[in-house]
């Protein structure tokens, strides 16, 4: 092999991934940038290019459900690669996932807790470090994990989660019919694609360079909702009649829920402020879920655009296409839609995944957990470069290229861990997936009980086996306490949301009062608006 030498990153701190309470250890990373002496044809650097396509907001299982609706680009792409049917976010939001996805670090780590707190700009992601070993990169669209993103009222909600009051956060669910037969363009991710297939055409294929292209779709995310306010948040299921076509409307499910008065009780704090206590038709349940796989079809459309202008430029022979999602939605399920939940709908994602048809490996399927955090060593593999000290994740390499292997690895974990500390949810929760079977603990794992489902036997997770099952129980909650301190991290976000909201509060000074008034949650605030500051306060000087 050839050495090209050594590159110096700046002084990080790295911080092991068993807790919080380990030492930091400042060191300077230092990668060796590794080429392959085979040259490809006319080139120096036969290294495969890497293609990377998030989308924001899709349900992983999704991925081959021809029966319900059109995706023939995902799921070709899961037919002739590798389909990992196992793959979660690492926290079931935008920023903290795509900060666990871009520094391949669990949140405790990062302490990426909520979508207005993710990593600094200057954090040295694989882009980065592709782009040092070599790699011409170009980055379009979405991106989200540097700190400072987001509304006013997303912090807010996140830092007040503790604060004895629940308040409709969020507007209704509501589905919109945009347009006619003939309307495809509905998101704007559409004006994306003349700049990629233009890059694809005129950079990429021309490159002495192996190539990272990252493309960030906000499709299949709701838009948001205009008569909730200046700060609303994303409630609307917009489509148009031409993608509603490709949903088969007869495999629609109507969802079973748990009534209200029965649920576990961070699941009715995350209905109530998602505004979805209230009734619902079976028809408004139906469309919404409808409307949803609607706008999943239109991203599968974008998705093709990238793979055609790949293919017509005789990309794809030297390229891994990689396509996934920062998270999902739950899409009525659970009486919830949107994501920040541990059940199936919003944790689980796509990940689906081919080798450069030059390696001419065989496609299959993946049932051993993955996960986001997975994808920073999976590219220093590809691109034959060091990995860098403190990576959370197992590179996912080995299962893309040995068929024989993708059923049972043991040279990584047999779960995954997944984590949430932001808006909508009372308490920070942690999930493992082990196997069939999947806990979530929520808080210091002693005042809130956990759940637990047994996903083979209970796929809709409405079955809690955690009275049923303690020594299962217990087996996981010591699994999840030997991979990290989650009581002690639960500490430290409650500590971080009220330094935040007090910091917040002097900046403000005499305006206090009317910024809380008119945040998303301003239909509930306005009923009683001194009581609830008086609730702040009782939090505050808790």
């Amino acid at each position: 092999m050839l050495l090209l030498g050594m590159l110096i990153i700046s002084s990080i701190n790295i911080i092991h991934a068993s807790g919080v309470n380990n030492e930091e250890l400042p060191v300077k990373l230092q990668l060796t940038k590794q080429l392959l002496t085979k040259p490809r044809e006319g080139k120096g650097d036969e290294r495969p290019n890497i293609v990377f396509v998030i989308c924001d907001a899709m349900d992983g299982r999704l991925v081959g459900r021809d029966d319900l609706l059109q995706m023939p680009n995902i799921n070709n792409l899961a037919k002739n690669g590798v389909n990992f049917i196992n793959a979660y976010t690492n926290s079931p939001i935008c920023c903290p996932s795509r900060s666990a996805l871009w520094s391949g670090r669990h949140t405790h780590i990062t302490e990426s807790w909520n979508n207005y707190k993710g990593l600094s700009k200057d954090y040295p992601t694989w882009a980065v470090l592709l782009e040092q070993a070599g790699y011409n990169t170009k980055i379009y669209g979405k991106t989200d994990y540097v700190s400072g993103s987001h509304s006013l009222s997303n912090r807010m909600e996140a830092w007040t989660r503790n604060v004895n009051f629940t308040l409709a956060q969020e507007g209704h669910p509501t589905p919109v019919l945009f347009g006619n037969e003939s309307t495809t363009n509905v998101s704007t991710d559409w004006l994306l694609l003349p700049s990629i297939t233009r890059w694809i055409q005129t950079n990429a294929s021309k490159s002495s360079q192996p190539f990272l292209l990252y493309v960030g779709f906000t499709l299949p995310h709701p838009y948001n909702t205009p008569s909730s306010g200046k700060a609303a948040g994303g409630s609307t299921f917009k489509t148009s009649p031409y993608w509603l076509k490709k949903v088969n409307q007869s495999a629609v499910t109507i969802p079973k829920w748990i009534p209200l008065d029965q649920m576990h009780p961070v699941d009715y704090y995350e209905t109530a402020t998602k505004n979805c206590t209230s009734d619902f038709t079976t028809d408004e349940i139906h469309k919404i879920r409808a409307y949803y796989y609607a706008m999943c079809a239109e991203t599968d459309a974008m998705f093709g655009v990238i793979l055609d202008a790949l293919k017509s430029n005789n990309l794809l022979q030297d390229s891994y296409v990689f396509f996934t999602a920062d998270h999902g939605d739950l899409a009525m399920e659970h009486r919830q839609f949107y994501k920040m939940s541990m059940y199936e709908g919003s944790s689980h994602v796509p990940m689906v995944a081919m080798a450069p048809q030059r390696d001419n490996l065989k496609p299959g399927v993946v049932t051993t957990p993955v996960s986001l955090v997975d994808v920073f060593p999976t590219f220093m593999d590809i691109a034959n470069v060091t990995h860098p000290l403190g990576l959370n994740g197992t590179s996912l390499l080995p299962l893309l290229q040995d068929p024989s292997s993708r059923h049972q690895s043991q040279d990584r974990p047999d779960y995954i861990l997944s984590q949430y500390h932001g808006c909508n949810v009372n308490m920070s929760s942690y999930m493992l997936r082990q196997g069939d079977w999947k806990i979530v603990v929520y808080g210091d794992g002693k005042t809130t009980p956990p759940h637990l489902f047994n996903l083979a036997t209970d796929p809709e997770e409405l079955d809690d086996l955690v009275n049923k099952e303690p020594d299962k129980v217990k087996e996981m909650e010591q699994l999840l306490a030997s991979i990290m301190d989650f009581s002690a991290v639960t500490t430290k976000v409650e500590d971080y949301n009220k330094q935040s909201f007090t910091e917040w509060k002097k900046s403000v000074g005499d305006k206090y009062s009317d910024k809380l008034a008119n945040l998303r949650w301003w239909k509930d605030w306005q009923k009683a608006p001194k009581e609830y500051e008086k609730k702040i306060d009782e939090w505050l000087n808790s």
